[in-house]
């Protein structure tokens, strides 16, 4: 009789935990916003010089998964493992499906070519790997994916898609 308590005492405690453990996880997730894809490594040698550089070959594309709600980018950050980030300031909204595209670099925002640029001429993303982070205006993670050039670049383009 005792085992028979002892082992619904530990399926008890083995559901409460799961139970526990998946809306945590959900949450980080729960965003519509993810991270469709990274150019990490853009073509060519890398030049972060602002006039005649690359970098605005280097972006990542944030994509609304939505099938309803529009999101305003505004107070959303993308940051890497070592803390460069960049804080969207202006108000960009994506509608459901729709995408951005971040890009290194200067230039001119526009919505209706789908980009905004970071207007910093220095690289973010590290060529052999790296952490990025999509936080929400809360701080909370809307999406976090790392990345390893060997394991996550089998066709060595420097492109990796995470959400088609």
């Amino acid at each position: 009789m005792r085992m028979r308590h002892t082992l619904a005492a530990v399926a008890a405690a083995g559901a409460i935990a799961a139970i526990t453990a998946g809306p945590a996880q959900a949450t980080e997730y729960s965003s519509a916003l993810k991270i469709k894809g990274v150019q990490y490594d853009a073509p060519g040698a890398d030049s972060n010089r602002c006039s005649g550089g690359n970098t605005k070959n280097e972006y990542l594309t944030i994509k609304n998964y939505s099938r309803t709600a529009t999101v305003d980018l505004r107070g959303y950050v993308v940051k890497d493992a070592a803390g460069n980030k960049f804080t969207f300031t202006a108000g960009h909204r994506l509608e459901p499906g729709d995408y951005v595209n971040l890009r290194g670099g200067r230039g001119t925002d526009s919505d209706a070519g789908n980009v905004v640029y970071r207007q910093n001429c220095n690289f973010i993303w590290n060529n052999d790997k790296d952490t990025i982070y999509l936080l929400k205006p809360t701080g909370a993670k809307a999406d976090v994916h790392s990345y390893t050039k060997r394991a996550n670049d089998a066709d060595g383009n420097g492109y990796i898609t995470y959400h088609g």
